[in-house]
């Protein structure tokens, strides 16, 4: 974007640090151009969101600890993403109560701790500030 190259990115929330690979919304006193960055990147995030809530509804399977060896679990999770969007694809019946459920047994999961926070790079502001001119454009509103 421009002249900054553009990594791939995680969307996080602001409990998490700014890092070149995980975006997260501006917090403080904010002008314009910073509040439709946050609306944008929290409207991303509400998609991403609701297809994991999604996914852990169909596969279950996803929320409970694994025996599997470190090697296969990245390939069994990579499957289940692949099955989920076939099925989602095919118009597969999904349960509401399914994301209910999976939603009830992921809060049994401790999150890691997000408090120790380091300081953001420059190249990482970079990014950001990349991203949210661009949302500023035609290009970036699709």
């Amino acid at each position: 974007v421009g002249d900054v190259e553009m990594p791939i990115v995680i969307l996080g929330d602001p409990a998490y640090p700014l890092m070149p690979w995980l975006m997260k919304p501006y917090t403080g006193a904010l002008d314009s151009d910073k509040e439709l960055f946050n609306y944008r990147l929290s409207k991303c995030r509400m998609v991403v969101e609701c297809a994991f809530g999604r996914l852990k509804g169909r596969w279950r399977s996803l929320l409970t600890r694994s025996d599997l060896s470190q090697t296969n679990i990245p390939i069994v999770i990579a499957a289940c993403c692949v099955l989920h969007n076939l099925c989602e694809s095919k118009g597969e019946t999904f349960m509401a109560g399914w994301e209910v459920e999976a939603n009830r047994l992921a809060a049994d999961y401790a999150q890691p701790d997000t408090r120790a926070i380091r300081r953001s790079q420059w190249d990482t502001l970079r990014i950001r500030e990349a991203l949210k001119a661009s949302f500023q454009t035609d290009q970036g509103n699709q």
